[in-house]
């Protein structure tokens, strides 16, 4: 069976370091959130892709995502598909031994349910 890892905002994830990637329409989603223009959230939260293709999150100066709030994200009903489909979709080496997702043995049926809700910039907590 299958294995679901749900999600604990445990924000470790958060504090990794490594680039946000930006869609056109996660720019005008989070600059809608936080009431800014989009070239005003551009200039105050993005910055150019290593391979100049595009947009990524600043961080902060330890590498910290620009949007983490102490143990929150400052942008939660509207983050970024990358951190909505951590740690199931996506993780990085040595994930587990930071990430306190919670495994669940769920059937194949659950499992594509729930992988399809983060999929559709759903629930990242799709269990709940």
């Amino acid at each position: 069976m299958p294995i679901f890892l749900e999600c604990q905002r445990c924000t470790a994830c958060c504090r990794w370091p490594g680039q946000v990637l930006l869609s056109d329409e996660e720019i005008t989603r989070l600059a809608a959130f936080k009431g800014l223009s989009e070239h005003d959230f551009i200039q105050k939260f993005a910055k150019l892709r290593a391979d100049r293709r595009g947009l990524a999150l600043q961080e902060q100066p330890a590498g910290a995502c620009i949007f983490l709030e102490g143990e929150n994200c400052a942008v939660q009903p509207v983050k970024p598909q990358k951190c909505r489909e951590f740690p199931n979709l996506w993780n990085f080496p040595g994930f587990e031994k930071v990430c306190h997702a919670i495994p669940r043995e769920v059937s194949q049926i659950e499992f594509d349910r729930r992988i399809a809700l983060i999929k559709a910039k759903g629930n990242d907590r799709a269990a709940d």
